[in-house]
């Protein structure tokens, strides 16, 4: 049996080699003739870079750059893929990610993907012919302002001086003012999700609760990106209103767009032909993913949605395993055959993290007895 495992990260707990090493350890139990191959996926949230490194031979060129809030430091970096272009990687979340924030300091009206700029500018020096930008796993609603703060544009308040940093100085936006050269080469952006920029399924209102934010930040926020739309609209002649994934990571996917050129990519896609997925998959007779949640989300453009389809195209059968499966989520909707929760019903979450590989490679010895 020819079973390939391609596994998300576990956040918190897991880096998707981990979960793929856990699975296959679990599998070997129960099929111990069966040819396992890994192949550790990503869909442009954290750990992407991790995973391209792994997969692709991707070289690790860091750098310091400021934090998710102004005034802080932190050790980030991007990937360099000598063999692709060559191109670079940069992960946003490495300079301006949640997890880089404690509890009391996430507050999306302070946060800046500023961090994110200066990784971007520090790729783009090394000559890459093109740059993915990796935008999941944000502490930030601020539109990419910050970013393209770092690229030579000024963003003006009605007096004429510069408006900050933070998701709440968009609000004050009153001119956009171009660089005479952005300085980068063509940015592809890697896409988890494809919520738009505004509105109920917005950055503001889906995202922003998720980084810290109250329900009059989330109004506060909403507003200000509002308003940036309708400043990008006149300055620029851009409307990003309708743009499917302009939401991602606080909007920076939005802002990338107006302030880069970019253009917006499934995460996953990108991401499967980068690590090779596809003639992986040729020839096997099941493919194992999983995450650390399967739920609703996990059906509409992360790792799992992807695998499966890829999977199904090849004639291959899908199974999940994930940490936790929501109840009633309709996986046969995707092609999969088979579904395995890691941790039993009403363990303590901290502890099912705790034991993450332990629980994930005795799901995979369940579910390897039912091939």
């Amino acid at each position: 049996m020819r079973i390939v495992v391609a596994m998300d990260s576990f956040k918190g707990s897991l880096t998707a080699a981990e979960a793929c090493e856990a699975v296959a350890g679990g599998l070997g139990r129960a099929l111990p003739e069966a040819h396992l191959i890994l192949r550790p996926m990503a869909d442009g949230g954290e750990g992407t870079a991790a995973t391209v490194i792994a997969a692709a031979g991707g070289e690790w060129d860091p750098c310091r750059v400021t934090g998710p809030l102004p005034g802080m430091d932190v050790d980030a970096g991007f990937v360099w893929l000598a063999a692709r272009g060559p191109g670079a990687l940069v992960e946003m979340a490495a300079a301006s990610g949640l997890a880089l924030l404690d509890a009391a300091e996430r507050d999306p009206l302070r946060t800046t993907t500023f961090g994110t700029g200066e990784l971007l500018r520090a790729a783009a020096q090394r000559g890459p012919r093109v740059l993915w930008l990796a935008v999941g796993g944000s502490a930030t609603v601020d539109g990419g302002v910050g970013a393209a703060t770092v690229l030579g544009w000024r963003f003006l308040d009605r007096s004429g001086a510069d408006i900050g940093l933070g998701g709440e100085a968009l609000c004050r936006i009153h001119d956009i003012v171009p660089p005479v050269e952005v300085g980068l080469p063509p940015v592809v952006v890697l896409c988890d999700v494809t919520n738009p920029l505004l509105g109920p399924s917005g950055a503001a209102r889906i995202f922003g609760p998720q980084k810290g934010a109250g329900p009059d930040a989330v109004e506060r926020l909403e507003e200000g990106l509002s308003n940036l739309v309708e400043r990008i609209r006149t300055a620029l002649g851009l409307d990003l209103r309708g743009l499917q994934g302009a939401g991602a990571a606080g909007g920076l996917a939005a802002g990338a767009v107006a302030f880069m050129g970019a253009k917006l990519e499934s995460g996953v896609d990108t991401l499967m032909d980068v690590i090779g997925l596809p003639d992986a998959v040729a020839g096997a007779d099941w493919v194992i993913t999983g995450e650390g949640r399967f739920d609703r989300q996990s059906l509409a453009g992360k790792v799992v949605s992807g695998v499966a389809r890829v999977a199904c195209e090849s004639g291959a059968r899908v199974a999940v395993l994930a940490g936790s499966v929501e109840p009633g989520v309709e996986a046969d909707s995707l092609g999969i055959d088979e579904v395995e929760a890691a941790a039993p019903a009403g363990v303590d979450p901290d502890e099912a993290m705790a034991q993450g590989a332990d629980l994930l490679a005795a799901a995979a010895t369940r579910l390897a007895e039912r091939l």
